[in-house]
């Protein structure tokens, strides 16, 4: 599942972590450390809906001269906060994250690249927040040079019949300094998460300095 309910019961110190989050944090538990950066960029993202093709066209610049766009289909609106970006679909309950993660934070992973060095940081933050290493996991490239992570838990505390919460995030390679990481979440049909991910790749555009 991509959406993680509310936890109904705290007697595990799997579920303990979760008691606190709200819905939809649960489903993607803001770690902070990929949005340290934010504040130097945050301003410079927008979502513009564009009525006549129906889609919203999101875009931000790093400060490092580093810009990327992409687009979301039907009406989205961001907000902005200490977590980073968080953009809410209009008509329904799909929710898009956005963090940045700076190669100096990586720096310690052993990893031969850049997205593969956040991707195992990314588990290993959950892991230490979860308390307990991941049963599943996926890293899996995709189009435009990104790739894409996925890890799942499983316990019996948790809802749903598959007793499993799953947490994906796109890793985009930006530069040699910065990742992009997109991570959707609130949408329980599969059908309609993986359109909604293609539907994203396929406008996304990384692009430097005067073509920004």
């Amino acid at each position: 599942m991509f959406q993680a309910l509310k936890v109904l019961s705290c007697s595990t110190v799997f579920a303990a972590a979760f008691c606190t989050l709200s819905t939809s944090q649960a489903a993607n538990v803001p770690l902070g450390q990929s949005n340290s950066h934010f504040g130097s960029w945050q301003d410079a993202v927008e979502a513009r809906f564009d009525p006549q093709s129906g889609n919203t066209r999101v875009a931000g610049r790093v400060a490092s001269g580093v810009c990327f766009a992409l687009s979301l289909p039907q009406e989205w609106r961001a907000q902005t906060g200490e977590a980073g970006i968080h953009l809410k679909a209009a008509f329904s309950q799909a929710e898009l994250e956005v963090g940045l993660r700076s190669a100096h934070e990586l720096r310690g992973m052993p990893q031969p690249d850049l997205a593969s060095r956040d991707a195992a940081l990314l588990q290993q933050d959950y892991e230490n927040l979860l308390g307990r290493p991941a049963q599943s996991v996926s890293l899996a490239s995709v189009s435009t040079g990104a790739i894409r992570w996925s890890a799942t838990w499983f316990d019996a505390y948790l809802p749903a019949n598959s007793h499993g919460m799953t947490i994906e995030t796109l890793i985009v390679p930006m530069s040699s300094d910065w990742v992009l990481e997109l991570s959707v979440t609130q949408v329980e049909e599969r059908e309609r998460y993986e359109a909604l991910l293609q539907s994203m790749l396929a406008g996304l555009r990384v692009q430097r300095d005067s073509d920004c």
